[in-house]
């Protein structure tokens, strides 16, 4: 018994270290490097927006574009994010209210490398919270 105890406490010991050796290497758990406690600082009005464009077919595509265009090279093509930014196919993203997501769109989180896109057209930032959102959670 006391050697089955002891078999299973290295087996666990020798998972949690090869997890650990795996995400440091960029493996599995990469994502989690960022912090994704910003989107929960979009304030309860900014969350309560509902999008405009939401029951328009042509916006995931047309949000697909400008995301290739302003958004693919720290976020990756498939929003999967990279070096310099944050996968957005993770929970926190994919759960976010769309009024939260336009609010980090609109304000931007400068002193983490997020910029502003308050000058993009507010339909446009709408399509991106579409395309976003269709990304879905990444397995």
């Amino acid at each position: 018994m006391r050697a089955s105890l002891a078999t299973l406490c290295v087996s666990v010991a020798l998972i949690v270290g090869s997890a650990a050796a795996n995400q440091s290497r960029g493996g599995w758990a990469t994502t989690r490097r960022f912090d994704y406690g910003e989107i929960a600082k979009a304030p309860a009005k900014a969350r309560a927006k509902q999008n405009p464009l939401e029951s328009d077919i042509q916006t995931v595509a047309a949000g697909k574009n400008l995301f290739a265009q302003h958004c693919a090279e720290c976020h990756g093509e498939a929003g999967q994010g990279g070096k310099k930014a944050p996968s957005l196919r993770v929970s926190e993203i994919q759960g976010a209210q769309p009024g939260a997501i336009f609010w980090i769109l609109t304000n931007g989180v400068v002193r983490k490398g997020m910029p502003v896109w308050s000058k993009l057209p507010e339909p446009q930032r709408w399509q991106l919270v579409i395309y976003i959102r269709s990304l879905g959670i990444a397995n």
